[in-house]
């Protein structure tokens, strides 16, 4: 379930949804259903702000697109660490989504 809290928002929403029905809940996939949950926010953010950026300077288009790769790399490293079975948090936005989501309740 850990794995396919990454995978598309789907993924997300059928990883928590069988993160409630089960009895035991399981401090690893708690941990990846937030880091995931914190990707997909701020995959979000760097859309909403990049369009308005590109609005204002049309010319950042290729900065923005490799931008936009980030979020993708991101969600790459968070299935690689959910198959270790580590909770490690992602780079550069991980940290700051520790602990902020508990699904457990």
């Amino acid at each position: 379930m850990a794995i396919v809290a990454y995978i598309t928002i789907i993924g997300w929403i059928i990883s928590y949804l069988e993160f409630k029905k089960s009895p035991e809940k399981s401090k690893l996939v708690n941990f990846h259903l937030g880091q995931s949950l914190g990707i997909f926010i701020t995959s979000i953010v760097l859309s909403i702000l990049s369009s308005i950026i590109l609005a204002i300077v049309p010319a950042l288009g290729m900065i923005f697109y490799l931008i936009f790769l980030l979020p993708f790399v991101l969600l790459l490293l968070g299935i690689i660490t959910a198959s270790n079975e580590l909770e490690k948090p992602v780079p550069l936005i991980g940290k700051i989504f520790v602990g902020k989501f508990n699904f457990s309740s």
